[in-house]
């Protein structure tokens, strides 16, 4: 049984304190080992580990952390098969899905080498008689991220490469629940010959996280996860003085015009509702048909999909989608499709009775894809988001009603329109209230070198992550107004200083 650690100043660190939780290995449904949860005092130790490597990295030109960020980036894809199979083995998700993960990952590394181009600020000559200005992006010092089990990799790849390119040092504190890649990866940032204590990982649970929410050293704090948790975050944050960015919860839509591709619509909410297994916070988890004779087309070419979709372990390259997390997931996502039938949406396809008859896998933590018709918007399963291979389609006789639909739901993470249809694709994009907008694309997650976030309850606090955005969340401006000896009155002057 493996005994899990922190990575702390550079190397990997056993747990002080007798709290631990399991890991599972989902596919088989045995405990993998034991992951140690940090104390305050633990957190604390990585937290000051970041702040003592914050002066010389900060220093650092930024030329030299990019080349050592282009290092990184080229063991990642030395590494990724490696960091697949970590993935897979802790999350479950099928080894080429984790692939995917990692590379989205690998594209914001790819961004933050930028950082010398990045970082540049603004310059203006003669703002007055003889007085020049110029702005410039400094770091925050110490910062925080906590990041999610359905992307270990993928995640803190969005937080950190960006945060340390910008001057800062950080501290990572991953699920609890997939804590073997994220190690790994700090371990190759080192390799990469970025100095001790520059990226920290700390395992934990709640108690490490208000332990990084109440440190006085920690600048910022990025957050993924559950709206009820972001909001924590984001809250106790804010009230202790530190930036923060918290992304929550969603309910993806996805409204099918009358005149889209049907069988394309179909194939993209096969890959969008159920790769992952649907553990993913951009998941498609609603489908919009527009009339119920699109709505029956499409429910029937759903079915068959559906009813075909190839469930097994994440290591079977035939395997389509992979178990959940945890059986407490898997007893909570039965929960909610039993919540769907007896408020009477029409349970087309059923997956709580799949069987993995396969030997050493007959405990994993496997249910297969659901789809449910007829689902109205005062049913749990359209309310709640589930994160689990469930879709629901809900009717609507217009694009009108549509559009209401999406705009009226708590969560405004992403949505996706398809259509041939030019008017109606501009009218959604500029009319949907959601952060991440699809044209014929049903998971809209944005390159790196855009940012990602979503609006209402999906998002707390003002900065996206990545991208322009993620630079501008980890640095604070400065603005320089600078005026030399030859081009002074002598004499005070009391009224309030102008250009003139």
């Amino acid at each position: 049984m493996t005994q899990f650690q922190h990575y702390i100043g550079g190397k990997r660190i056993p747990g002080t304190v007798e709290r631990s939780t399991d890991v599972f290995d989902p596919a088989v449904g045995t405990v993998a080992g034991r992951v140690p949860l940090a104390s305050a005092e633990e957190v604390g130790r990585a937290v000051n580990a970041a702040r003592t490597a914050f002066p010389q990295w900060s220093s650092m030109t930024p030329l030299h952390r990019a080349r050592m960020l282009y290092r990184f980036k080229s063991l990642l894809e030395e590494h990724a098969s490696e960091l697949a199979s970590l993935i897979s083995r802790e999350h479950g998700k099928t080894h080429g899905d984790a692939l995917g993960e990692l590379e989205r990952g690998i594209e914001v590394v790819e961004f933050a080498c930028g950082g010398p181009h990045l970082l540049k600020g603004e310059v203006t000559d003669s703002v007055g008689t003889n007085v020049d200005s110029h702005s410039l992006r400094q770091p925050l010092g110490v910062v925080a991220g906590i990041t999610p089990f359905n992307f270990p990799v993928m995640v803190p790849l969005w937080m950190f490469p960006v945060a340390i390119a910008c001057g800062n040092t950080f501290v990572l504190k991953p699920s609890e629940r997939a804590p073997s890649a994220p190690v790994r990866v700090a371990e190759l940032l080192s390799e990469a010959g970025v100095p001790d204590g520059v990226l920290n990982v700390v395992h934990g649970d709640k108690v490490a996280v208000d332990a990084l929410l109440g440190h006085e050293l920690v600048q910022a704090v990025s957050f993924v996860g559950s709206t009820r948790v972001a909001r924590h975050v984001y809250t106790t944050g804010a009230a202790n003085g530190k930036r923060v960015q918290a992304l929550g919860s969603a309910k993806n839509h996805m409204v099918i015009m009358p005149d889209a591709d049907l069988d394309k619509a179909a194939d993209a909410l096969m890959g969008a509702a159920f790769g992952s297994a649907g553990e993913r916070c951009m998941a498609i988890s609603v489908a919009v048909p527009v009339t119920d004779t699109v709505a029956d087309e499409l429910v029937a070419r759903l079915k068959a999909r559906v009813q075909t979709l190839r469930v097994g372990p994440g290591n079977d390259e035939e395997t389509e989608m992979g178990p959940l997390v945890s059986r407490e997931h898997l007893e909570k996502v039965t929960g909610y499709i039993d919540s769907g039938v007896s408020e009477g949406a029409d349970l087309v396809v059923d997956g709580r009775n799949f069987v993995m008859d396969r030997e050493g896998h007959r405990e994993g933590f496997f249910i297969a894809a659901s789809l449910f018709d007829r689902v109205t918007n005062d049913m749990r399963i359209y309310n709640e988001e589930i994160f689990g291979p469930v879709l629901s389609i809900v009717r609507v006789p217009d694009y009108r009603s549509a559009v209401d639909l999406v705009n009226g739901h708590e969560y405004g993470n992403g949505a996706a329109i398809f259509t041939r249809d030019g008017d109606s694709a501009r009218s959604f994009a500029s009319e949907i209230q959601a952060g991440m907008v699809g044209v014929n694309v049903p998971i809209p997650v944005p390159m790196a070198f855009h940012s990602f976030g979503g609006w209402k309850n999906s998002l707390f606090g003002d900065h996206h992550m990545y991208g322009p955005e993620g630079v501008r969340f980890y640095t604070r401006l400065k603005t320089i107004t600078s005026r030399w000896p030859g081009g002074m009155k002598s004499g005070a002057d009391f009224a309030m200083p102008t250009m003139k």
